[in-house]
């Protein structure tokens, strides 16, 4: 009998499992891209950044102001964005008229940035709607309050477009405690498999209400995540406003020319607490907020245009009235009690409204009309 000799099982797997990528072309830049303080600044068009200056100053007012009305009763609730008004800016403006922006509960800014009226981006904090405009006119998905449950929408939407044959690109922002959620795993597998037109812009603000990034994700960075999913990962310094417009620029162009999605995460800083209800000093030191304070994404976009004699104080003084005047306004309006109609409770629920629904509306105006409530 002739003797055989073991040999180990190694199974190989047809070809189709090998990935279709080179991993490489994928990866991140090991330190966030920057603009400001670099070469690359003086290339930058001097429209663009007296644009980016101007918005920001507009924001930073916007927010300060919405803090006050939530002091003042006027506002349930407010999450402030300040210390990274330069990535809501940016992704506002890198979109051109026919795209679609995601945002979250926060990114209030980059609805304004868009266009949108302040009072009618502060409804659903408000609580008076929802959300207090038409996301179709606007091209503006709700607010999103759940984490990162805007994401999958955004790729619905970006590869219902494709598949229509309209040069439509969707960009969803979302916070570094979003990605911790598994609807962002969802949302960028599918858009890479289908090569969806969608950008993912991940605002990593430093803490997931009181969670630092550390105790989330042991990832060399979050935009690492990308490469996971066989879609390029750019890390951009978040206060950098023309850096971050560069970088999403970027991203909307490729796009749009069909080559699939990007991952950008931002690095930046919430300065204010997670919300009003929040007390960030529980989880946080002062010094830490006095050195992001030093990076402020203002100070850093008026040192360059300052250094190119783009900005004097006849325009400094310029930009700041027309954000005071904005305010002036929003709080105007906001300072007036809203008409509410109980029965707008069953309005844009349903195209067809079902039996249940029919049911309590009429309930409801019943007990409106045994009050004396004609409606």
């Amino acid at each position: 009998m002739l003797a055989v000799r073991a040999v180990a099982y190694r199974p190989t797997p047809p070809p189709e499992w090998k990935p279709r990528t080179d991993p490489a072309p994928l990866l991140p830049d090991p330190e966030p891209f920057r603009v400001l303080g670099t070469a690359a600044a003086g290339r930058v068009d001097p429209g663009l950044l007296r644009t980016l200056h101007a918005h920001l100053v507009r924001g930073r007012r916007f927010n300060t102001q919405a803090t006050a009305l939530t002091r003042q009763g006027r506002l349930a609730v407010y999450p402030s964005s300040t210390g990274q008004e330069a990535c809501q800016v940016a992704a506002a403006l890198a979109l051109e008229e026919r795209d679609w922006l995601f945002p979250s509960y926060r990114d209030t800014l980059a609805a304004v940035t868009r266009g949108l009226d302040p009072v009618e981006v502060l409804g659903l904090l408000r609580g008076d709607w929802h959300t207090g405009y038409d996301p179709r006119e606007h091209r503006i998905a709700p607010l999103s309050t759940p984490l990162a449950t805007q994401l999958p929408h955004a790729v619905g939407l970006a590869h219902a477009a494709r598949l229509r044959g309209d040069e439509v690109v969707a960009l969803a922002l979302v916070g570094d405690g979003g990605t911790s959620e598994g609807d962002f795993h969802e949302a960028l597998n599918f858009a890479a498999v289908w090569r969806a037109p969608v950008v993912f812009l991940v605002q990593n603000n430093g803490f997931a209400i009181s969670v630092p990034l550390a105790k989330q994700t042991a990832a060399p960075s979050l935009a690492h995540k990308a490469v996971g999913y066989g879609m390029p990962g750019r890390l951009v310094d978040g206060n950098d406003a023309p850096a971050v417009h560069q970088v999403l620029s970027e991203a909307v162009a490729r796009a749009r020319r069909g080559e699939g999605p990007t991952l950008v995460e931002a690095v930046t800083y919430r300065m204010e607490a997670h919300t009003n209800a929040d007390d960030a000093t529980r989880y946080r030191e002062e010094p830490e907020v006095e050195a992001w304070r030093a990076h402020d994404p203002i100070a850093l976009i008026e040192r360059e245009l300052t250094s190119r004699g783009l900005l004097d104080e006849d325009a400094r003084r310029a930009v700041a009235d027309s954000a005071e005047a904005m305010a002036a306004r929003l709080r105007e309006r906001m300072n007036a009690d809203p008409v509410l109609d109980p029965m707008d409770l069953f309005a844009h629920v349903y195209a067809d409204r079902t039996g249940q629904l029919q049911e309590q509306a009429e309930q409801l105006r019943a007990e409106l009309e045994a009050e004396g409530d004609p409606r």
